[in-house]
């Protein structure tokens, strides 16, 4: 089988990171060779892999080196659970510098010290969704990763942002390869949430890749810094990470998507009653002033 290269996109504070390493979990379960990619500043797309607080990043090491050209391979990748290979990008200091530059960096790298040479099954790039900027868009943009897997809930801001990231894949699908694959909704308990997701799925002419429910084992799992199915792998969310994994190998359904417009949004959320029906009389005043009048 041909190394596949997924990138997980979706908006800060969505679960991203802990999703990725749970599910790459069950691909190295089921005996899939797999490598990380951390293009998030935070550096947090390994730690339950690695069971560190959080791994040292290229940029990180490339400052203290002198140079990204003084690293070697074995300095940047560490093999964490089930031989799960691991990298982070990182970035400059806060307020230095473009954010997005650490991932430029790293996946340059990476190439050109044959990271991907390996026996790789897949390489999952876990990428920050909220700034489509252009160091977050090198996986879409370079042509490296040619599945791209949203992480959404039924919350507004993460469905702006999985429209957004839409709009950055469609850009980039006429030059190159790169395809939408699926949502992943990363419950967050709001009202018909399933429903939801999948009528924006449909809208953005994909699929619900798979409803994953909230659970406190993941929270119990992340305070050991370890993934479900190492930590609990009896529990009922070990099975859904399992499921997810299973789902993202057999996926064939790659597709350029459809964006919406932010009316279109809005009618989706006014239908699944996120937002009220636009009442003139309210807008823009405080709940004091409506108190007033009522």
């Amino acid at each position: 089988m041909a190394m596949r290269q997924c990138a997980i996109y979706g908006k800060g504070g969505i679960g991203k990171s802990t999703t990725t390493q749970n599910l790459v979990a069950g691909l190295a379960e089921l005996g899939k060779k797999v490598m990380i990619v951390g293009c998030d500043p935070k550096a947090d797309s390994t730690r339950l892999i690695l069971h560190a607080k959080a791994q040292e990043t290229i940029m990180h090491l490339a400052a203290d080196a002198g140079s990204v050209e003084d690293l070697e391979l074995e300095d940047v990748l560490r093999t964490g659970y089930a031989g799960i290979r691991c990298v982070e990008s990182g970035g400059p200091e806060p307020g230095v510098g473009c954010a997005g530059r650490g991932v430029i960096t790293a996946i340059n790298f990476l190439e050109e010290e044959g990271a991907y040479e390996e026996d790789l099954d897949f390489v999952f790039y876990d990428v920050l969704g909220d700034v489509v900027c252009g160091g977050f868009a090198m996986p879409i943009r370079e042509n490296k990763a040619q599945e791209i897997y949203i992480v959404v809930s039924g919350e507004m801001m993460a469905m702006y942002a999985a429209n957004n990231i839409s709009k950055g894949i469609v850009k980039y699908a006429s030059s190159g390869g790169v395809r939408l694959a699926g949502l992943i909704c990363n419950s967050r308990n709001t009202a018909r949430e399933d429903d939801l997701i999948n009528e924006l799925a449909r809208q953005l002419g994909t699929t619900m890749i798979h409803f994953v429910p909230r659970d406190n084992v993941v929270q119990r799992a992340e305070i050991r810094r370890m993934t479900v199915i190492e930590y609990d792998p009896k529990a009922k969310q070990a099975d859904e990470y399992r499921q997810l994994a299973r789902k993202i190998i057999d996926n064939t359904n790659f597709v350029i998507p459809t964006p919406i417009t932010m009316d279109q949004l809005e009618e989706l959320l006014m239908k699944f009653g996120i937002l009220e029906e636009e009442d003139e009389s309210i807008i823009g005043k405080s709940a004091a002033e409506e108190a007033v009048a009522a």
